[in-house]
């Protein structure tokens, strides 16, 4: 399976679908660009943001506007890596665990709604799971896949190599990636957690 290929728009449709019977809340756009606009218009002034490290937030230019800090949100990230001690610094992390959005993106997407996300040390996933009331996923519709089984085959055969040799460029050849933590998300109970799930898919390539 060619991983890099942008889903057709019969399976974005159908993905789309997927996920409103799951309780997220998709929305289709054509260009990185408007995925940006979008995710301004969902954000509002005044509320306290966190966001994970995401080649696509990047791509989008997300990772730009938040540090212009002209935005008119609470950049918790930016007041977490400004802290130079360590203590604090994690004090601070566990604070944000309370944001009232978090912003992030996934690393595979099936047709039937359920999304995979990777992590090393897990930082990102209380807000996803359940701590942030709103999260927006910004999603490059090459990462949907057929099945929830073909997003284990997205992360392990095209994801992980890649994400692989990015840490070892950066960081030297004794660094890399570990999949050490994986969450599916299945559905969100809405009806009790009150929260938004929204799903921005791009119909361009973004991120892994």
């Amino acid at each position: 399976m060619d991983y890099t290929q942008l889903a057709s728009e019969e399976s974005i449709t159908k993905t789309v679908a997927g996920l409103k019977e799951r309780g997220f809340e998709p929305v289709v756009v054509a260009t990185k660009e408007e995925a940006l606009a979008k995710v301004k218009e969902l954000i509002p002034q005044g509320a306290s943001v966190m966001n994970g490290a995401s080649a696509t937030l990047e791509e989008i230019g997300f990772i730009d506007h938040l540090k212009a800090e002209g935005h008119g949100w609470d950049n918790l990230h930016a007041g977490i890596v400004s802290e130079a001690d360590a203590e604090k610094q994690k004090e601070l992390r566990r604070q944000a665990l309370t944001s009232e959005y978090y912003a992030g993106s996934v690393h595979a997407l099936s047709e039937t709604g359920e999304m995979l996300i990777a992590s090393n040390t897990g930082s990102q996933l209380p807000h996803i799971v359940y701590s942030s009331p709103n999260v927006v996923f910004v999603v490059g519709a090459q990462k949907i896949v057929p099945t929830l089984a073909d997003t284990y085959k997205r992360l392990l055969d095209h994801v992980v190599p890649l994400e692989d040799a990015r840490m070892k460029k950066v960081y030297g050849p004794e660094a890399g990636t570990a999949v050490n933590k994986v969450f599916v998300f299945h559905k969100e109970n809405v009806g009790f957690t009150g929260r938004k799930i929204h799903v921005i898919l791009v119909k361009e390539k973004l991120g892994f």
